[in-house]
Order: structure tokens, then C-alpha cells, then sequence
């Protein structure tokens, strides 16, 4: 059964530093719970506890489940990999204790930290990739924190393809596919990010089923799309005009998406991720709404097994 989560990233807890101040833990879980969700992921290191049994029991005493935390990490830079795997690791132990090893880290691209990169989202041109030494680099450095989580924490790790960072594309994404060990990387697959980036987010699932561990839905929304690419928007400009928007009111199909979740007989969670930046709006009615949209699309409130 394909259940259904929700992430701190919804209320406003990102890895930027950005302004305005975002809602507190303890406000998130709640939230999460109240909306209807039954699990969610860390958010930034601190953001929760780092004491597993005090993590394991705010997670559980709300009947959530906690399925994975975003790491990210310079991974074109050699020099950053060694602190990657601290990070990575030192995070990985904390789930392994607070949930056991079903969870995951969620690697990604130091986003939003890459000038060009981050000017251009939506819109990135071959000349702002990577050369083929960098991809070399940019791989090990990816198979080092996957093996290194799995070897001290029994947990598995995904890559989340990101808008603002080095795999956005589709052709970067499969790069990065071809570039690692299929057994020891999976792909964290996000519906907005692949189709703001002009993928085909069907075409991804079936090329990449037997990689893909973890699922974000998010939507994107067209006519946002649009104007960030006519007007030259960076990333954060695109995010604050709702270019991530609640699910349904953009243009990824996810009826056909859970259609072929279920084809490929994926079992594994679905986090809904719609960033709200703080002071946008108001995360519970957005989630509450999120939540009744994709049980109008067959995936109904589900329940942690006891």
C-alpha cells in the first residue's frame, strides 16, 4: 500500500537561509497529524531533537512514522565530500535509532548555492553543467555517503534531483543514474522539480522504476513557470510566486502518476512537498487541502500498522 506523508519543507523549514521566521516543531508535527498524513521527514539538523528517544517519541506519540532527512552536500567539490559523510552519517544514526532502518537520506546538491545555476532554474543550458571530470567527482562523492550510511547505519540513501543545483535537467538526472552503483544510490523522485526542469515526470518512472525508493509530489504551475523563464527569475524569486503550488492546481498529472506507482508495484511512501515559504500563506490549510486532493485521486486515509 502507497502511504502518504508530508515534510517539514511545508511549512516553511528549508535548508536556505532565508527571511521570516518558520513555525516550530512541535507545530509541524501537530499539523501533519491534524491534516491526516502518518508520516514525515526530519527537516534541517535541529530542527527536531537529536536525542532518538525524545525524536522517537514526539514521531510516534502522534502515530507519524519518520521516512527520511535531507543532506545536502557540495558534491562537486572533492574537499566537501569528507563532511558530507560526517553530516550524512552522524544524521543517518539518529533515524536508525529514532525508527530503525526503513528511512532514508535524502542526498542532494548543495542547492541554491551555485550562482549560475541558481539565476537560471527552470531554464538551465548545457554550458551551466557539469564537464565529465566533474560528473566523475560529483558520482564518487555521491556512492561515498551512500556507502558509508548503509555501512554505519543500515539505512539506504536517494538522490533528490533539485532545481538550483548541478541535477535538474533530465539528462543530468540521467547521468547521475548511469554514474552510480544502481544497488547503493536510489533516486528520490519529485514530480514539481523534474517537471519544472521540462522532464516528463511518467517518462521518469518508467525509465528509472527499479531506482526509484522514495517519491515528493509536488505540482508546478505553468503559468508561474512561464513568467520565471519570460522575466528571468532566479529560484527563490520562482518559489515566492507560488511556482510550487498545491497539488492539483498545476500541471502534473497525478492521477496517471499513481496510476503507474501502482503498475510498477511501488509499496513505499509518497511525501507531499509544497514549499511554503514563511509568511506565503497558511501551511495547515494547505496541506488539509493537499491531503483531500489526493484522497479525491484514490489514495485514502491509511493508518501506521501497530
Amino acid at each position: 500500500m502507497i502511504k502518504v506523508a508530508n515534510a517539514p519543507c511545508s511549512w516553511g523549514v528549508l535548508e536556505f537561509d532565508l527571511e521570516g521566521t518558520a513555525a516550530g516543531y512541535i507545530q509541524v508535527l501537530d499539523e501533519i497529524s491534524e491534516t491526516g498524513y502518518i508520516g514525515t521527514e526530519l527537516g534541517d539538523w535541529g530542527f527536531m531533537p537529536t536525542d532518538p528517544k525524545q525524536l522517537r517519541e514526539e514521531i510516534h506519540s502522534r502515530g507519524l512514522t519518520l521516512l527520511g532527512a535531507f543532506v545536502p552536500v557540495a558534491l562537486k567539490d572533492p574537499h566537501a565530500h569528507a563532511l558530507g559523510v560526517e553530516v550524512a552519517v552522524r544524521t543517518a544514526r539518529l533515524m536508525a535509532k529514532a525508527e530503525g532502518d526503513t528511512a532514508f537520506i535524502v542526498l542532494a546538491d548543495d542547492n541554491g548555492k551555485i550562482p549560475a545555476r541558481t539565476q537560471n532554474a527552470g531554464r538551465i543550458q548545457p554550458e551551466h553543467g557539469l564537464n565529465e571530470v566533474e560528473w566523475k567527482i560529483f558520482a564518487e562523492g555521491a556512492e561515498q555517503v551512500a556507502a558509508a550510511v548503509k555501512r554505519e547505519s543500515g539505512l539506504r540513501t536517494v538522490f533528490h534531483h533539485h532545481c538550483a543545483g548541478y541535477v535538474e535537467r533530465p539528462i543530468e538526472v540521467d547521468v547521475l543514474m548511469k554514474s552510480t552503483d544502481p544497488s547503493l544510490l536510489g533516486l528520490c523522485f519529485d514530480t514539481g522539480h523534474y517537471r519544472f526542469a521540462g522532464g516528463d515526470p511518467i517518462s521518469c518512472l518508467r525509465t528509472y522504476k527499479d531506482r526509484i525508493w522514495h517519491v515528493h509530489f509536488k505540482d508546478c504551475q505553468p503559468e508561474i513557470a512561464a513568467r520565471s523563464r519570460a522575466e528571468g527569475w532566479d529560484y527563490f524569486t520562482s518559489v515566492r510566486n507560488g511556482i510550487f503550488c498545491e497539488l492539483g492546481k498545476g500541471e502534473v498529472d497525478f492521477p496517471q502518476i499513481k496510476a503507474e506507482l501502482e503498475k510498477m508495484g511501488y509499496d513505499g511512501w509518497i511525501v507531499v512537498e509544497q514549499d511554503v515559504l514563511p509568511g506565503m500563506g497558511k501551511p495547515k490549510e494547505s496541506a488539509k487541502r493537499n491531503r483531500d486532493y489526493l484522497a479525491s485521486i484514490g489514495l485514502a486515509s491509511n493508518a501506521v500498522a501497530a
